[in-house]
């Protein structure tokens, strides 16, 4: 299945800007889920971004240059993460 031009451009009209991904990267709702899941279960408050980053990625053929904003603000919401959970005190394991 093959995406059109108008399809991008939709997706591109419904996807939020890559800045405001960061704003809640540790929100009490992704706390909750991320403090109850078992221990061998992957939980990443991120993930938003990421699939942002690697649907632009696609978008462009690979071409990371167009790219460097949703790669900035994936690094800014694990960065945004990893300081909260280390301001609470919150262990990894």
């Amino acid at each position: 299945m093959s995406s059109t031009p108008q399809d991008t451009k939709q997706e591109a009209a419904e996807a939020p800007k890559p800045t405001e991904v960061g704003s809640d990267a540790w929100s009490d709702d992704k706390r909750r889920k991320f403090e109850t899941k078992s221990k061998s279960e992957y939980y990443d408050p991120c993930q938003e971004a990421a699939q942002r980053s690697y649907r632009c990625l696609f978008r462009n053929g690979g071409d990371k240059s167009m790219c460097g904003e949703y790669f900035q603000a994936y690094r800014d919401c694990k960065q945004a993460w990893t300081d909260k959970r280390r301001k609470e005190g919150g262990g990894w394991f």
